[in-house]
């Protein structure tokens, strides 16, 4: 950590949380993100999908096809698995982590929301039939269902997230079923790839979300990152600045 950026109390961050652990202390910056157990925890109206975290041992244990993440930090890859055998374990004294399963399904595409004290401020689709595929959330077809979709989230469930923070929703198929908006999930925004979105409006959500920790309101202090110990890869691109620099 360069000298010039300790102790600073303007300081923002952007990147990776292998280096946030490090960083965000010495930076005087509050990391807000959601609760590991957040998307296991929503109604099944907004996950549309049974969702359950439990320690990647049981994981693996588990038989027939399942989708299997770390809850929020991309410590490991997103995938499906045809069963639990097929999950790597983990590095040797990472301890047995809490991991999330879910059923296998088909999402026809996928949104990514910048939210800001319940407000979309932005968003973005960002993939089609699981392939990569951004494009505005501005003028898209289904900006409205989207919108609208995301205030019933947010007026139901808004208090149970940081006030700056990125959901991904869209359009999940079932078998036998008519396609159906649900959540895929919740980021932390200062660790959120922006796509098509408006980058200036993105902008005013991670600075919130990754800010001097004198600023964070109240009702975000249960969101501020604990630094709990977590299975990290080291892909991080890691942007430390102050919002004069921004």
């Amino acid at each position: 950590m360069p000298e010039r950026y300790r102790g600073r109390a303007d300081a923002h961050y952007y990147g990776g949380p292998r280096f946030a652990a490090r960083a965000a202390g010495p930076l005087g910056v509050a990391l807000l993100e959601p609760h590991d157990g957040w998307l296991d925890e929503l109604p099944l109206a907004f996950t549309g999908r049974d969702v359950q975290r439990a320690p990647l041992s049981e994981a693996r244990r588990r038989t027939g096809p399942l989708f299997v993440k770390p809850p929020t930090d991309k410590s490991f890859p997103a995938a499906v698995h045809p069963d639990g055998a097929s999950i790597p374990p983990p590095p040797p004294g990472s301890g047995d982590p809490l991991v999330q399963i879910s059923e296998v399904v088909t999402w026809e595409d996928e949104f990514r929301l910048f939210l800001l004290d319940g407000e979309v401020r932005t968003g973005s689709q960002y993939a089609v039939y699981g392939r990569l595929d951004a494009a505005p959330l501005a003028g898209h077809s289904q900006e409205s269902a989207v919108r609208a979709f995301a205030d019933r989230l947010t007026e139901e469930c808004g208090d149970t997230l940081p006030g700056a923070v990125v959901v991904d929703v869209g359009r999940m198929r079932r078998p036998g079923r008519a396609p159906a908006w649900a959540v895929v999930e919740a980021n932390m925004a200062w660790f959120s790839t922006v796509y098509a979105a408006d980058p200036d409006r993105a902008l005013d959500v991670v600075l919130r979300s990754a800010g001097p920790g004198g600023l964070v309101f109240e009702r975000d202090l249960e969101f501020r990152s604990a630094g709990r110990g977590k299975i990290l890869v080291a892909e991080d691109s890691t942007v430390v600045t102050s919002r004069s620099a921004m």
